[in-house]
């Protein structure tokens, strides 16, 4: 059993004081290598984290070894609620405490032997870095894409701040803050706003050469909303009013039940009779406590109330009832919808609930309904017969002649609510006079080191506490900063940026350099980018949303920022169920690595099965690849100990490892690391039955490979063998001629999903077979503990062991 504490500390110091992940631009090729950069809590990291980070090394290691140039940065999003917190109820400075916590994750990422560049890392609250957020946010306001803009906001008097819909969560029925679970509701503020809705069209085309899971660009599109349709104007019955509607289906115009607005919308008290005030008034109040997300969902409960008025149809000249309704939403399309039961999922509801009527316009059965699809329409009047293209031009051309519709696009996305009420943020770099008039801020500004952090008591943020700071007296001329800081998205929109940015010495190379064009040029695109699922949508659509604007005014040399994205599966605690402090299930690294091992708490993460899939922690698994690499080390001991001789016929040793070099090759350009360790397991029980070998070669390769798994224990074996270290060696070379035809090898499957792949030797029947799949190390952890019900075997193409 190897020393694993000896061998990790060793090598570890040997890749610092040598600088061997520096990274390099001595080739032709590169590799920008990405990891979501962590919020450095005061928890630490948990196994769960390690997952991604440990599929980037990987990565990174091999990757090196095939001769490319690579970028794999480290750096901390540091901003954030918590530290800001944790200031308010302590009275003590957030910076200390962030820093204790950022070295502490630095520390555990180093145990781990990830090969991280370290004089690239960024951390968000360094001034020197947020300098350049400041920046961005300047030309954002000089292009007309950043404003102040009176707002409905998620307002949060216990927190004392604005909060994002995702740091919502709900409460026995209320709306509360994810930190503290203090109460939120919508109130009106003037809020900087990013306008992002004018780059939807380019975020949505943008989608299309990327490299991403397709579900992930169908959650980015659908949050985009882009809607081809038409606008339509109604006159209110005896009211001199007009409300216009959007719509995507202009052809079931003559179906209207009902017109259904916004709560949010300008004409809500216009149009709502005196009957009825008390009960609009109280629906209203219901709805502030709902998010955006919540009230376009297609749930079965819709809510609304009448307004007591009717809006004229422009074709049927009929009364249609005007209601008010949370799931119309006022920043998409006109904060009105008609309402088409028939031919609506979510108006079906709606009237079913309310008693409205249900209008076929197109020919179908009434269980079908609602019937969203095409078909002949009827009761459409001149419409009749048409399908619904011909019947939504024919409406169009109706409409038109008496100037009542207008073809629109439009979009569900709207502009970024960019202010918090926080000390801990990137201050905006600008003043206003007293008039309010807005000025920029040519150099850095600075937040003000303060002692005893505390609400402002009002909706501004902290930083209005700090009268010296605040006023600021120029020529004469009375100025104030803003008491707002920028959301902890802003550095997160470009840290990946300025990782390419960052030199040795600490210092950034100025964005809008001619050098940084350069880096640019030769780094970008992001090649992989790993990170959690539940970024799928804000902080990728920000980042991508500040590139494309920076590749717009010629920053950048690319539209988009991450070519190709893997979201790791969760990694869930024994119990089965994900990972979190009140469940008591979370595990972390630090006793492992002290226990078990770096190399395997890497090796397991990687053996659990698919990169992309859910696993659940099991420790006794792990302490099976850490006797697979005891076992590693004992064979390459064996075998160097007087054990090699060059008389000897090395034809089935050579056939096997130039076979493994593919193999593993493909495997990890593929990222399916746990077939890649498959393969190694089964080299190294052939392996084991060879008492003498001809020549060292086969070991150093093997070494190779192994390392970018278990990178200490692959430099302690090459050590062994008397050959450089890994930096120096490149990947192995396969050399095809060598390989013998091999034995047919089958997938063995558990519940019919593959787990293992078995070589199937000429002289095993059936039974031998089984047994031989069943010991199978990437099988036989699924059934362990298992009852088998029944296997099925298909001669040379499959085993499925069923069990319960």
């Amino acid at each position: 059993m190897y020393n694993h504490q000896n061998i990790e500390k060793k090598w570890q110091k040997y890749w610092e004081e040598n600088k061997s992940y520096k990274t390099t631009e001595k080739h032709n090729k590169k590799a920008y290598i990405l990891d979501m950069f962590p919020y450095p809590s005061g928890s630490g990291l948990h196994v769960g984290h390690l997952e991604g980070y440990t599929a980037t090394d990987i990565i990174s290691r091999f990757k090196r070894l095939k001769g490319f140039d690579v970028l794999h940065p480290i750096g901390w999003d540091a901003f954030g609620l918590p530290a800001e917190q944790y200031a308010l109820k302590t009275g003590n400075h957030p910076a200390p405490f962030t820093i204790k916590n950022i070295d502490n994750f630095r520390r555990q990422l180093k145990s781990m032997g990830f090969s991280y560049d370290y004089d690239k890392e960024v951390n968000t609250t360094d001034p020197n870095f947020y300098i350049w957020t400041q920046w961005i946010f300047k030309e954002l306001y000089k292009q007309g894409l950043a404003s102040i803009e009176q707002v409905d906001v998620n307002w949060c008097e216990g927190l004392g701040t604005v909060l994002a819909n995702e740091e919502i969560i709900e409460k026995n029925g209320i709306k509360v803050s994810e930190r503290g679970n203090f109460p939120v509701i919508k109130k009106p503020m003037k809020q900087w706003v990013l306008k992002i809705t004018a780059y939807a069209d380019k975020l949505i085309e943008g989608l299309e050469e990327l490299d991403w899971p397709e579900s992930l660009k169908q959650l980015q599109r659908n949050w985009i909303g882009r809607s081809l349709g038409h606008t339509v104007t109604w006159n209110v019955n005896n009211r001199n009013h007009k409300l216009t509607t959007f719509t995507t289906r202009l052809d079931t115009i003559n179906g209207v039940s009902a017109l259904i607005i916004s709560p949010e919308h300008p004409l809500v008290t216009s149009l709502t009779t005196s009957e009825y005030k008390n009960d609009v008034e109280e629906y209203i109040k219901l709805t502030k406590s709902k998010s955006e997300l919540e009230r376009t969902q297609l749930n079965k409960d819709k809510t609304g109330a009448f307004l007591g008025t009717y809006a004229v149809h422009p074709i049927s000249k009929k009364l249609i009832p005007i209601w008010i309704s949370d799931y119309v939403l006022m920043g998409y399309g006109t904060g009105a919808v008609m309402s088409v039961p028939a031919h609506d999922e979510r108006d079906f509801e709606f009237a079913k609930k309310y008693n409205l009527p249900i209008t076929k316009v197109i020919e179908v059965e009434d269980e079908l309904l609602p019937y969203t699809e095409d078909g002949k329409h009827i009761n459409s009047y001149e419409a009749d017969g048409l399908n619904n293209s011909e019947a939504t031009e024919k409406i169009y051309e109706l409409l038109a002649s008496q100037s009542l519709v207008e073809k629109k696009t439009s979009y569900k996305l709207r502009d970024w609510i960019f202010s918090r009420q926080r000390y801990w943020g990137e201050p905006f770099p600008v003043l206003f006079d007293e008039n309010n008039n807005i000025y920029l801020v040519k150099e850095l500004v600075k937040l003000p080191e303060v002692e005893n952090i505390k609400p402002s008591g009002s909706t501004e943020g902290p930083l209005a506490n700090v009268e010296s700071w605040m006023n600021v007296e120029i020529n004469g001329k009375k100025y104030r900063h803003d008491t707002n800081v920028m959301p902890q998205w802003a550095g997160s929109c470009w840290y990946y940026l300025a990782y390419i940015l960052k030199n040795s010495d600490g210092t950034y190379t100025p964005l809008n350099s001619e050098e940084a064009r350069r880096r640019f040029e030769n780094w970008l695109p992001v090649d992989l980018y790993i990170g959690g699922q539940e970024h799928a949508v804000l902080h990728l659509l920000y980042a991508r949303f500040w590139h494309r604007f920076l590749y717009d005014i010629k920053i950048v040399n690319t539209k988009e920022p991450f070519s190709k994205l893997i979201n790791q599966g969760l990694i869930l605690g024994p119990d089965g169920q994900k990972m979190s402090k009140s469940l008591g299930n979370v595990i972390s690294p630090d006793e492992l690595v002290l226990s078990h091992g770096a190399d395997a708490l890497r090796v397991y993460e990687m053996f659990m099965g698919p990169l992309t899939d859910a696993k659940a922690w099991n420790t006794d698994s792990l302490t099976g690849i850490r006797k697979w690499l005891d076992k590693i080390h004992s064979i390459f001991e064996n075998l160097l100990n007087g054990n090699i001789s060059i008389n000897l016929d090395q034809s089935e040793l050579d056939s096997k490892i130039n076979q493994l070099i593919l193999d593993v090759q493909e495997n990890i350009e593929k990222t399916k690391f746990n077939i890649a360790i498959s393969k190694m397991m089964v080299f190294i029980n052939y392996l084991s039955s060879q008492d003498k070998i001809a020549s060292k070669t086969p070991l150093k390769s093997f070494a190779i490979l192994l390392s970018p798994f278990a990178p200490h224990l692959a430099e302690e074996l090459l050590f062994m063998l008397e050959e450089k270290d890994i930096q120096s060696q490149t990947w192995p070379f396969a050399d095809e001629s060598k390989i013998i035809a091999q034995n047919p090898t089958i997938g063995v499957q558990i519940n019919g999903k593959v787990r293992g792949q078995l070589e199937i030797l000429p002289n095993w029947n059936e039974q031998e077979v089984i047994k031989q799949a069943q010991a199978n190390p990437s099988v036989a952890k699924w059934i362990e503990g298992k009852e088998i019900v029944k296997v099925i075997y298909r001669e040379g193409k499959i085993l499925n062991i069923i069990i319960k």
